[in-house]
């Protein structure tokens, strides 16, 4: 929105400088992008008056004119503009004078004739207007006259970058409302005499979409003459605000639009037949707009038409069959509210975007078209009508109640107004605020209750109410406070293991951490866990984002597939976050259990020249893991079974279980579903609760042995289906307190070996923290592992 600072002080005085304006309102929300001089610099150029003018005696294209500046003597100046004549009123720069660009006026003779001036154009006067020759002034310009002064070009234009909800300020009546309630000053409205009817004539207005277009305003207007010339001042005025001067009727709608917001448009009643009609257009409908493009119309476009077909896409832009021309004599003038909704994107689908559309699209001032529609009813017959008879007939309003927008009480509570500011506001300053901003303010036990005005449909809910009273009160007299510091320590078990620790561990051993959605494609998630009830969105983003995630695995297997397809053939991620699962005892019938996955694939280590490669594998990942377990100081706890999972391999895959309850799942991607994925080579993955990972055990010093440690080596027979895990389970519990190191060295299967045999190679360390053990005591301990080994498992020593 661009607007003159001039115009908007004509309904608000403040003696604010023009940068001090411009901070003013932009620390108050509407945020300036420029502040630009309507004319260029130049001084000594005053209102003059052609007395005589001659052709030049030697130059085609020159004149010798008089020229009359108020002196005692008429200035002699050679003119080249071709619309110079006698009686005209023009913008003369006297010897002296100083133009745009250090151009000094000076005496001087052209083709022989004594020049002592220049007659000046916009352009040489610095000012942006499309026009030919000299400026031609309006007959009662006073004589001697400073043309600063006179065109008041001591001002600037403020262009405002405004935000979508403030619609309001799209006009100098908003913009002049804000300056007034930010500087306690009251506005003053223009006042014109009303135009009431004088005549009966009408066209009659039916509307079809009355969700879209709640009120309608038509007036007929007769006897206008278009040849008539728009005031110099509404020229100004229109240009300081962006738009270019068309003719008297457009720059009286446009005059509108800049000073209230309420874009309007002019058909020709003689264009029209039968009646007109607010309705959605017919798919495929053609019309013409004014600038000669053909469109084909949608049907969700609104159309203002006639008997003949669509007239004006209404609130956007007119058509070309209904348009006014110079033999237009009779209009008929609409002003309308039109729904924020019904408009919204119709423009941009045409490849348009105008005037009208940007402000419907936010919203314009439901209450307003009955006072613009008699503004504009004032200016037509003052500028267009004079000796011609012009006469308006009465306003024809077609209104749906039911469908205008209607403001709702907000509660405004001081508890709430002071935990959001951070300060207290007084309570008369709160009531003056929002009074002045135009709201109806009741004041409650706890608070206020305020109804927003009709032009401030952006204002609903009590946080717009609180913003309302910051940005008024101003954000820099709100104090800088430094935030109250606690230096208590926060309150941690000391046995659990910090979501920190187990990221910095996952990280040093070569993984990545990933963020992924918590949404995902149904379609991937069905594929690796096809019996989960998911969580389907309403409105989702997209397709492939249409459900909440039951587990992190799809996520991670996305991120893995990513990262394949740009090359990247070793990937080792993981990630911690939340699942959700139906459940109809937990609020909102979702339990969201926080997570922690991982995903590895490729090889094992980085291409080294040292190294042998190798793929990664199911041990790989599961060696990570326990590293991550062994944080809680109760790996004896944690165990690994055989299990199935619908998105694992059967047979490389295992549940994770703490005292033997499952916490989560480890193994190998199932390998017909790799393809399906989109996985180009094995990748192994893990998932468990984050919960049950984190309890810890609080770790206790204890006596190290002065004593010697013995290590025997055993090598047991076991049926191929016994695990080995069983083994070493069975040998910690046989073995005692003195047991204090085990490890399974070997495992051999082949020549000399039965084929549903195998043979574990096992190491016990055995001490004592009080004595050194005897020989005796150390092949009894044995011998007991031995035999339990043998009535448990059916084991036997390898010969």
């Amino acid at each position: 929105m661009k607007f003159s600072k001039s115009w908007v002080m004509e309904w608000v005085r403040t003696e604010l400088s023009d940068n001090a304006l411009a901070e003013q309102i932009t620390m108050a929300g509407l945020e300036v992008d420029a502040v630009e001089a309507v004319a260029g610099q130049f001084n000594n150029v005053v209102v003059g008056e052609v007395v005589e003018c001659a052709q030049h005696p030697d130059a085609d294209k020159l004149r010798v004119t008089k020229v009359n500046v108020g002196e005692a003597e008429l200035l002699d100046i050679v003119c080249g503009a071709s619309n110079c004549r006698a009686g005209l009123k023009v913008c003369v720069a006297k010897v002296g004078a100083t133009l745009p660009g250090d151009f000094t006026i000076k005496k001087a003779k052209l083709r022989g004739q004594p020049s002592h001036g220049m007659l000046c154009s916009f352009s040489e006067l610095g000012i942006d207007v499309e026009a030919d020759g000299i400026i031609e002034l309006p007959t009662d310009a006073p004589i001697g006259t400073d043309i600063r002064d006179y065109l008041n070009l001591n001002d600037v234009a403020i262009d405002v970058d405004l935000t979508p909800n403030r619609a309001d300020c799209l006009g100098i009546a908003g913009l002049a409302r804000e300056i007034g309630v930010l500087n306690s000053v009251d506005v003053v409205e223009p006042t014109w005499a009303p135009a009431a009817a004088t005549c009966d004539a009408t066209f009659p207005i039916r509307v079809e979409a009355t969700a879209d277009c709640p009120r309608y305003l038509g007036r007929v207007i007769k006897g206008l003459n278009l040849q008539a010339q728009s005031p110099l001042w509404m020229q100004e005025k229109l240009r300081r605000g962006g738009i270019r001067s068309i003719d008297a009727i457009v720059d009286i709608t446009n005059f509108l639009l800049l000073e209230y917001g309420q874009p309007m448009h002019a058909f020709d009643l003689a264009k029209l037949e039968g009646e007109l009609v607010v309705r959605r257009a017919k798919a495929d409908e053609p019309m013409t707009l004014l600038d000669g493009t053909e469109v084909k119309l949608k049907d969700n476009t609104l159309v203002i038409a006639d008997t003949q077909g669509p007239a004006c896409m209404a609130g956007i832009f007119g058509g070309d069959r209904t348009g006014v021309s110079e033999s237009t004599t009779d209009i008929l003038l609409e002003c309308a509210f039109f729904a924020p909704l019904s408009i919204t994107g119709r423009a941009r689908t045409y490849g348009l975007h105008t005037d009208s559309s940007h402000r419907f699209e936010r919203g314009v001032d439901p209450e307003l078209q009955a006072k613009v529609m008699d503004r504009a009813t004032r200016l037509l017959l003052d500028i267009c009508g004079g000796e011609c008879g012009s006469e308006a007939g009465p306003v024809i309003e077609v209104k749906s109640d039911a469908h205008l927008p209607k403001a709702a009480p907000i509660k405004l509570r001081r508890t709430k107004l002071d935990k959001v500011i951070g300060i207290s506001v007084g309570d008369a300053q709160v009531v003056e605020i929002l009074t002045r901003l135009g709201m109806q303010v009741t004041v409650d036990a706890d608070g206020w209750t305020a109804l927003a005005p009709s032009w401030r449909f952006d204002i609903a809910i009590e946080e717009d109410l609180i913003e309302e009273v910051a940005r008024i009160y101003g954000y820099n007299n709100i104090p800088n406070l430094k935030p109250a510091a606690s230096l208590a320590m926060v309150e941690q078990a000391e046995g659990q293991v910090t979501l920190k620790r187990v990221r910095d561990l996952l990280v040093d051993r070569g993984f990545q951490e990933a963020i992924t959605y918590s949404f995902v494609d149904p379609k991937a998630q069905q594929t690796l866990f096809p019996q989960s009830d998911a969580i389907v969105l309403p409105n989702p983003i997209s397709v492939e984002m249409s459900a909440m995630r039951v587990s992190l695995f799809p996520g991670l297997v996305q991120a893995v597939v990513y990262n394949q397809n740009r090359q990247q053939g070793r990937v080792r991620l993981f990630e911690q976050g939340l699942r959700f699962i139906k459940d109809a005892s937990a609020e909102n019938g979702i339990r969201q259990e926080p997570m922690l996955a991982g995903i590895i694939t490729g090889n094992q280590s980085d291409e080294h020249w040292d190294i042998k490669s190798r793929g990664s594998d199911f041990f790989d990942l599961k060696g990570d893991l326990e590293a991550v377990l062994d944080l809680t100081a109760e790996g004896a706890t944690f165990s690994f079974e055989r299990t199935e999972h619908s998105a694992l391999h059967p047979g490389q895959s295992a549940a994770i279980l703490r005292s033997g309850v499952v916490i989560g799942h480890i193994g190998v991607i199932h390998p017909s579903l790799e393809k399906k994925l989109g996985l180009k080579t094995r990748a192994i993955m893990f998932e468990l609760e984050l919960n049950k990972l984190i309890p810890a055990k609080v770790p206790v010093a204890t006596e190290v042995s002065r004593f010697p440690a013995n290590r025997r080596d055993i090598a047991v027979v076991v049926d191929v289906a016994v695990l080995a895990g069983d083994v070493l389970a069975v040998i910690k519990k046989v073995g005692g307190n003195q047991l204090v190191g085990i490890n399974l060295f070997d495992v051999y299967q082949g020549a000399g070996m039965a084929e549903d045999k195998k043979s574990l190679a096992i190491s016990l360390v055995l001490q004592d923290t009080q004595r050194t053990l005897e020989e005796k005591e150390i092949a009894e301990t044995v011998d007991n592992v031995v035999r339990a080994l043998g009535e448990e498992l059916n084991a036997s020593l390898r010969d």
